[in-house]
């Protein structure tokens, strides 16, 4: 069987991994770099995997977070037998393997201390 390219998309993990948590974290950079989207185009960048990306949003997201394009847009390959499409994100799960999430990148928990 021929296994079909498919790719990961990781640019939620990355914010994560660089204290974002909030998608409005990125609209501002974004727009320092000459990118204007509104913010549920913000949104759905961050939390679908996109599939037609200008190259200058690409360049802008890699600059913002100090990445390299692998580490955003990982290729794999994709066995056709025992796919499955996910619903909520379009991501491709395979057999036994949830979809990819931010995991342990969470914020922590503010305390409030009386004084």
């Amino acid at each position: 069987m021929t296994a079909k390219l498919d790719y990961r998309w990781h640019l939620r993990e990355i914010m994560a991994t660089r204290g974002m948590f909030s998608t409005t974290d990125l609209r501002p950079l974004l727009a320092e770099r000459g990118i204007d989207l509104s913010p549920s185009q913000t949104y759905r960048l961050v939390v679908e995997r996109p599939e037609r990306l200008s190259l200058k949003t690409l360049m802008a997201l890699l600059d913002i977070l100090g990445c390299t394009m692998n580490e955003l847009i990982e290729p794999v390959a994709v066995p056709r037998a025992g796919r499955r499409k996910t619903a909520a994100s379009g991501t491709i799960e395979q057999p036994g393997q949830g979809p990819s999430g931010v995991g342990d990148f969470r914020p922590k928990r503010a305390r409030i201390v009386p004084e």
